[in-house]
């Protein structure tokens, strides 16, 4: 368990720089097994080239990129779909082995396989994105993108509470004074800002109103409206979505200082404040690389840490 979390930890950030240096349309074919193999000669990079040639990304984008460029672009796509296999072979592998010896608790199998199902559902969700950015587009689909890393991150989080499980060996009772739903929310408002940032990321969004606190001199974005906000096309206007983004950052990171404070307030839940304060300190560390990654433009080393 802990080395699949590992190993999907490490997918989400290829993929993070999969999607920065826009490698993701470089392979236009997806084959699960003939595909595990690179080309191994001058004539199938050229084949492969060729393909990429097909699609608009490169007509009216990258016409001018050669067979080296290309190279560069390939090689992050690949490795982010090997790494995608290792991962379901080094799950699925011991997870029969375990099942037949019996070395798992019967009522922890159905929550393993449902696992597994969702990695398997991850690949077909990273082609059926890819496929987006093959005909028309010259980049994948924003809601696409965003399905795809909130899947990650869920399965992330999925098997690290599983290994927590089975490392404990008992129920975790939710305390008097912090209840269950308190944490449980603040888990789901972090899965809500990391699916708006795939979004910000997939309208390049980082790229337009590189000022804070302020979007150029206006709280709120001047190209656009209020009523816009609320409209069903909201998410489909960069400056609108950079706005909400924002403003999660903001209601999440006000919502932990109250948990913190209600820990730091209650004796009987000092066993919790070390983690806390790392929780606390990793929240402000990632706005204040968030606002770093606006005032940059979307540079990319800041926007990939």
């Amino acid at each position: 368990l802990l080395l699949i979390t590992f190993l999907v930890g490490l997918m989400i950030v290829i993929g993070g720089l999969t999607r920065l240096t826009d490698s993701g349309l470089s392979i236009t074919k997806w084959d699960l097994i003939s595909g595990i193999l690179p080309p191994l000669s001058l004539i199938q990079w050229e084949d492969t080239f060729n393909l990429y040639k097909k699609i608009p990304e490169y007509k009216l984008l990258n016409s001018s990129m050669t067979l080296n460029q290309f190279k560069v672009i390939f090689w992050w796509e690949y490795i982010h779909r090997l790494l995608g296999r290792i991962i379901g072979l080094s799950y699925i592998i011991p997870l029969i082995i375990f099942t037949f010896s019996k070395k798992f608790r019967e009522d922890n199998l159905l929550s393993y396989y449902f696992i597994f199902f969702l990695i398997c559902l991850q690949g077909f969700i990273g082609w059926y994105m890819v496929t987006s950015g093959l005909t028309e587009r010259t980049n994948v689909s924003h809601y696409r993108l965003s399905i795809h890393l909130t899947l990650a991150f869920i399965i992330f989080i999925l098997l690290l509470w599983n290994y927590f499980k089975y490392k404990n060996k008992k129920n975790l009772l939710p305390h008097k004074k912090l209840p269950y739903s308190l944490p449980f929310f603040f888990l789901i408002c972090i899965l809500i800002q990391i699916s708006i940032g795939a979004l910000v990321s997939g309208l390049d969004a980082g790229q337009i109103y590189t000022s804070w606190p302020l979007m150029n001199g206006s709280y709120f974005p001047n190209d656009s409206n209020l009523k816009n906000l609320f409209s069903v096309n909201a998410f489909e206007i960069p400056s609108i979505v950079q706005f909400i983004h924002r403003n999660i950052a903001y209601f999440i990171f006000l919502f932990f200082l109250v948990i913190v404070l209600m820990i730091y307030k209650n004796n009987d839940l000092r066993y919790l404040r070390k983690t806390s304060l790392l929780i606390l300190i990793s929240l402000v560390l990632q706005i204040f690389l968030g606002i770093l990654t606006i005032l940059s433009g979307a540079q990319i080393i800041l926007a990939y840490m």
